[in-house]
């Protein structure tokens, strides 16, 4: 499931602004990055699964992860983990606990990146 108007997508920022107020908020890094893109990953265990909120980011100008690397945030998505398989975002039915949680830490994150700025 993909979450739009969440007001992040339209930043572009330094990594280290976005790094800094993500992982203030509970999500991980946890050296997921290639140069061009990175997510931050948000965890939650709900009694119907494990399930993931990430944030992914792609650099404007630079190379990720150094600090003044220029990065655009993409849309947020959450996706349900299914071991040993991996994290499906399609054709899923997220429980209204897991979605409002997802738009509470979202809200959160876009205030923690507007405090940096």
């Amino acid at each position: 499931m993909k979450f739009t108007e969440t007001g992040l997508e339209e930043n572009q920022l330094k990594f280290s602004i976005v790094h800094y107020a993500a992982e203030s908020l509970g999500f991980v890094h946890a050296d997921q990055w290639d140069y061009e893109r990175a997510m931050f990953d948000y965890k939650m265990v709900h009694h119907e699964g494990t399930f993931y909120l990430r944030v992914p980011v792609y650099s404007v100008k630079g190379d990720i992860p150094t600090p003044s690397t220029i990065v655009q945030i993409m849309s947020p998505i959450v996706g349900k983990h299914y071991y040993p398989h991996g994290v499906e975002y399609e054709g899923e039915t997220f429980p209204q606990a897991i979605i409002d949680k997802c738009e509470s830490k979202l809200s959160l994150l876009a205030k923690a990146v507007q405090n940096e700025l």
